[in-house]
């Protein structure tokens, strides 16, 4: 397959995927694709942090390798990869530009390979995800950066492509990360094993884990009733 087939398939699925006739869809994944709406989630998993370890200098390490794993799949993708490579954004393509459902007039900088909201949120959501250690809460976070990333292919801003590369460098960070915490974990704290119910393996409450699924459903409940009643 020649790159041109590939580019070819890659605007084929864009075409597919890229917006609806919806103003409910339009609303729903304008409201998901923003940032600030992923505030509380944020907040909640500081909390899970701060509840389940015991000495600050453990949660000081958790905080500054999340940290990191944001600096590590942003800066690389924003600052070497975007102007390095210098592909547009479906809205800046002149050659599709003007095919693109635009939602809000959302277009956001020229260029978009690769994807940062794929690349931060999964890398954040596999950091999580090994810290933590249960299904339930793997199932979330994954979710949570999946849907972030559809909302960047339907609002137009990313093509598919730029979405699994994204994807893939996030899986690199996360684990880049969380080996890190673990190389460094290994040498100020004892290796401690939780066998109970009530916690994962890892020491997590699974009371705790369940107030992050539930901020998690409310911000999704909340983005659907912004879309119910606010206009595009």
């Amino acid at each position: 397959m020649d790159l041109q087939t590939f580019i070819d398939i890659d605007r084929m699925l864009l075409a597919k995927l890229n917006g609806s006739s919806s103003l409910f869809l339009d609303q729903f994944f304008v409201t998901l694709t923003s940032p600030y709406t992923w505030i509380p989630l944020y907040l909640v998993l500081l909390y899970l942090v701060v509840r389940n370890n015991e000495s600050v200098s453990r949660i000081m390490l958790i905080v500054c390798c999340t940290i990191f794993c944001i600096l590590l799949s942003d800066i690389v993708v924003d600052v070497i990869v975007k102007p390095m490579v210098g592909r547009w954004r479906p809205t800046h393509d002149p050659l599709i530009k003007d095919t693109i459902d635009v939602v809000n007039n959302i277009r956001e900088t020229k260029f978009g390979f690769f994807s940062a909201h794929a690349s931060n949120t999964f890398s954040i959501a596999l950091f999580f995800c090994l810290l933590v250690r249960n299904r339930v809460f793997t199932l979330t976070m994954v979710s949570w950066s999946l849907i972030n990333c559809y909302t960047r292919v339907y609002l137009g801003v990313h093509f598919p492509f730029d979405i699994l590369v994204g994807l893939c460098w996030g899986a690199v960070a996360g684990t880049t990360s969380y080996l890190l915490f673990r190389y460094i974990d290994k040498r100020v704290s004892s290796d401690v094993h939780y066998i109970s119910t009530q916690y994962t393996s890892t020491g997590y409450s699974l009371r705790d884990i369940y107030i992050v699924l539930l901020i998690f459903s409310f911000i999704l409940a909340y983005a659907t009733i912004r879309a119910l009643v606010t206009p595009i």
